[in-house]
């Protein structure tokens, strides 16, 4: 058996993934939409992690607040003390109004008490990468208490986050801190060099833009023996179109319309 052949015998994670906790279904990277995704029964999701001005490591998108909380400005400026007070939940729907944002320390005790999976997308703002590739990096090694170097599965068998960002230097970060924490290159398009350095990362996954994927990607991606994984797949369509191809790990924000099993 080659090394390749180990490495895609061994991905532990389902195949749907729950996009920024349960997509656009309640606010997206909060406890309530990752508890809306596995009350849909989904077990595993994806989520983005950044930095506060004082290093704390915790979930949004965006750079700046504007959209998706009543916070301005750049929110990689701001201490936690006053990220913390913000309203996360109010833009998206009176029911949610309040929602703090979370620190990733709060999801992993949500994901270790369900027993379920994460993709963290390390989502940098702009100029930190290097930091704040690292710095999530040792939050995944103290949250989930894995060895110093790392590690792909827990003591019972489970596997710990996978790691995944557009930024080759935010996944250099990581691998430099925990290189035995998974990892995956995401591409909103295929540009010059990306396989080599997806494998150059020691990356386990490439992440797409689902309309990158075909035949000859995927082919590609198997041959340097790693996984194939989806975003953001919101339509039956192009659910099967990637199913039909063999995808690895499909990202929606439909945990309403696809049954995660």
């Amino acid at each position: 058996m080659t090394a390749t052949d180990n490495a895609l015998q061994s991905w532990p994670y389902p195949c749907w993934i729950a996009h920024r906790g349960a997509g656009k279904l309640a606010p997206e990277n909060t406890l309530a939409a990752f508890r809306l995704g596995a009350a849909h029964g989904y077990r595993m999701y994806e989520c983005d992690a950044k930095l506060s001005a004082d290093g704390v490591v915790f979930l949004l998108h965006d750079d700046t607040l504007e959209r998706t909380s009543n916070g301005h400005g750049v929110a990689g400026d701001q201490p936690w003390t006053a990220l913390s007070q913000l309203d996360a939940g109010g833009w998206h729907s009176r029911r949610h109004a309040g929602e703090p944002l979370p620190t990733l320390e709060a999801v992993a005790r949500f994901c270790q008490a369900n027993h379920h999976a994460l993709n963290i997308e390390i989502k940098p703002t702009t100029g930190t990468e290097l930091v704040t590739g690292r710095a999530v990096a040792q939050a995944v090694l103290r949250l989930w208490h894995l060895p110093p170097n790392g590690s792909a599965t827990l003591p019972d068998g489970r596997p710990t986050p996978l790691l995944t960002s557009f930024q080759p230097e935010a996944l250099a970060g990581a691998q430099a801190v925990a290189p035995g924490v998974r990892r995956g290159l995401l591409l909103e398009s295929l540009w010059t060099g990306w396989l080599d350095v997806a494998v150059g990362l020691g990356c386990e996954a490439v992440v797409c833009d689902q309309v990158l994927w075909d035949a000859i990607t995927v082919a590609q991606v198997r041959q340097a023996g790693m996984r194939c994984l989806a975003y953001t797949v919101n339509e039956p369509a192009a659910a099967q179109r990637l199913l039909d191809l063999g995808l690895d790990g499909i990202i929606t924000d439909r945990v309403d319309l696809f049954p995660p099993g």
